[in-house]
């Protein structure tokens, strides 16, 4: 449970309608299997002690006595259980038959939350037999004790104090006003429905959609358990379509017409995290709800769930193809806007051959076909000095004249060596002046440029070399407008792949490609043989572990003892954990210590979940400590 995990479960046991007996039974020997695989959450169908399907046996009293008879044995069976588990049997209260749950931890009855919506349509009858269920109706007496009956039961878990478990049933969820949302607001980071859904074709899906999209609506986790094989076939079939959904994603799903057990792990540190930061989750009074604790023991849980190595990149091609046209839009329409209201009818960007200045270039182009303006405005200005080598020239100039703008080189190497003449800085020194004096003299010669012909220098940058200050201020961090401020390194890539398979061009693609094969540089060193000696990946780490390290600090508020445990889980057999660690305090060192470049950044559209715009996601101080986030860091390993 460190961190926030917790293990959930839902099972559809093999039942036999009316055999509370034999139900009984599959239900305790599934229980023990989910407890023995981690899980603190145990979730049952609707009506799985008896079978949802009796019919008019509801009314029978041998079957309802012998249900609570065997509610009582399972309690006694289930008492070193440790865990919330949820049970779906018919409850007789106040004279009245209600679908309900029962609600057990550790041998203890906790609540009976009983059905608000009772289907009575189609294949539907259960107003024949139960009565809705109310917020609160008092208290059902119960071996001696006095247990809470009503809708509006939250269990919350002492040991873990953002886990806070609501339920529903089945057709609650289908409702227009399902109880989940006010057990939400009222607290519930966690909604469990049991549920007996039968199968029709297509229903699979709308179900799926359903539940992921309620977990996405209230920001919780959500997990569904149904019926199975072993319910009455005489009109329906029921399929097992288990479902534990996060948060709009679904983490894990039962084979249907497989009676399956799933698992997952539910990040409730991340759900509590979400509802803080988005401003219109607004929390409502709990005076409508009856507080229960329960209790689990505190314990490590071990994940299971897939934590993507490339967050910022959809693993399906189609998807990533999706996403990539959709940001190469957003990034050109924004500079099309900004075109158009400055007047501009032409644009100046630094052109290296390396990846970043290729996305620019692309994405101005592209703006301009929007604007109707001819590409020959694109000024793509080459500035060749001490670290050049032949490839990222070549490229860089191919590049431009295939793209149809207009090429223009100025070597910088005289104006460097004489501005190191005038501060008095050795040649031989390659120390950061030797290589910002360049980075800020190319700054100086397209803004010159740009002035000339009345047209607006487009920034290179992106979001990973800003989050970690990867960039020369007041040099390659200045511009007029930053086209990739917000796209990080990983996708970067992906971006100029999707133009080079998409333009179908095969001269432009073979350059393309070339420059996605070339070695990540600033090139401000001198070359080796002809061979670029610089690359920035051995000096600041490897940009992919950066982007899952800034993907989930930004997004999700993840402390560093936290990235650091699925970082190893989601790059195992990739990086050592000790290359994990090296490069994560690195991360958090660089990404506190440059705020100051952030905070003064040009205007640049926002593309995704993360930007570090200080006009927009990202409103941090210039001079934060990162004492004690590099504390929790010296613990690890």
């Amino acid at each position: 449970m460190r961190d926030g995990f917790i293990k959930v479960a839902a099972a559809t046991p093999d039942v036999l309608v009316a055999d509370c007996v034999h139900n009984r039974q599959a239900i305790v020997e599934k229980a023990r299997e989910m407890a023995k695989n981690g899980a603190k959450v145990l979730v049952f169908p609707e009506l799985c002690l008896t079978g949802y399907t009796c019919q008019d046996l509801f009314w029978q009293e041998t079957l309802l006595h012998r249900t609570e008879e065997e509610l009582k044995i399972m309690q006694r069976e289930l008492q070193d259980i440790d865990g919330l588990i949820f049970i779906g049997l018919p409850l007789r209260h106040k004279g009245k038959l209600y679908n309900a749950a029962a609600v057990l931890n550790q041998g203890r009855i906790l609540g009976f939350v009983p059905k608000h919506h009772l289907p009575n349509y189609a294949e539907f009858y259960e107003a024949r037999y139960f009565v809705p269920g109310q917020a609160f109706d008092g208290y059902v007496d119960w071996q001696g004790e006095k247990v809470p009956f009503g809708m509006n039961l939250l269990f919350h878990c002492a040991e873990v104090p953002g886990l806070c478990v609501a339920a529903e049933i089945c057709e609650d969820l289908w409702a227009p006003n399902p109880p989940s949302i006010f057990h939400a607001m009222a607290g519930a980071t966690l909604i469990v429905n049991l549920s007996a859904s039968d199968e029709t074709t297509g229903k699979d899906a709308y179900r799926r959609e359903l539940v992921s999209g309620q977990s996405a609506r209230l920001i919780c986790g959500y997990v569904y358990a149904t019926a199975g094989n072993g319910e009455s076939t005489q009109d329906l079939v029921f399929g097992g379509q288990n479902l534990i959904a996060e948060n709009g994603t679904v983490l894990r799903e039962a084979k249907r017409f497989a009676n399956e057990t799933i698992y997952g792990e539910i990040d409730v540190e991340r759900l509590e995290s979400e509802r803080r930061r988005i401003s219109t989750w607004q929390p409502e009074s709990k005076e409508e709800h009856t507080q229960i604790y329960f209790h689990v023991k505190e314990e490590q849980t071990p994940l299971s769930r897939f934590f993507d190595p490339s967050p910022f990149v959809p693993e399906d091609k189609t998807d990533r193809d999706r996403r990539c046209d959709e940001i190469l839009t957003i990034q050109a329409m924004g500079l099309k806007k900004r075109l158009d209201h400055t007047g501009s009818k032409a644009a100046v960007l630094g052109i290296s051959g390396g990846l970043d200045s290729t996305l620019a270039l692309l994405v101005t182009a592209r703006a301009f076909d929007l604007c109707g303006l001819d590409r020959s405005r694109i000024t793509a200005v080459t500035m060749p000095c001490f670290g050049t080598t032949d490839r990222t020239y070549t490229n860089a100039c191919e590049l431009t004249r295939r793209l149809g703008a207009s090429l223009r080189e100025v070597d910088i190497k005289k104006a460097v060596l004489q501005h190191f003449e005038d501060i008095g800085h050795d040649y031989e020194d390659h120390s950061v002046t030797f290589e910002n004096a360049q980075a800020r003299e190319r700054t100086q010669v397209i803004m010159d440029i740009a002035n000339s012909l009345g047209g607006l220098v487009i920034g290179t940058g992106d979001l990973s070399e800003l989050a970690l200050g990867w960039a020369t201020y007041n040099g390659d961090h200045m511009s007029m407008y930053g086209v990739n401020g917000s796209v990080p390194k990983t996708l970067v890539r992906h971006l100029v792949r999707y133009y080079a398979d998409t333009c179908k061009e095969p001269e432009l693609a073979a350059i393309l490609e070339d420059v996605l094969d070339t070695p990540v540089s600033p090139e401000l060193l001198p070359p080796k043989d002809g061979v670029i000696s610089q690359k920035t990946e051995d000096l600041v780490g490897p940009y992919e572990l950066h982007d899952f390290f800034l993907y989930y600090m930004m997004r999700f508020q993840y402390g560093p003892g936290k990235i650091y445990r699925i970082a190893r889980i989601a790059f195992a057999g990739m990086y050592h954990d000790e290359v994990i660690l090296k490069w994560l305090k690195k991360f958090y060192w660089r990404f506190f210590s440059q705020q100051f470049k952030r905070s003064c950044l040009p205007d640049g559209p926002k593309v995704g979940s993360v930007a570090v715009s200080p006009r927009g996601d990202l409103r941090m101080p210039s001079d934060a400590c990162v004492r004690i986030w590099m504390d929790e860091l010296d613990t690890l390993g």
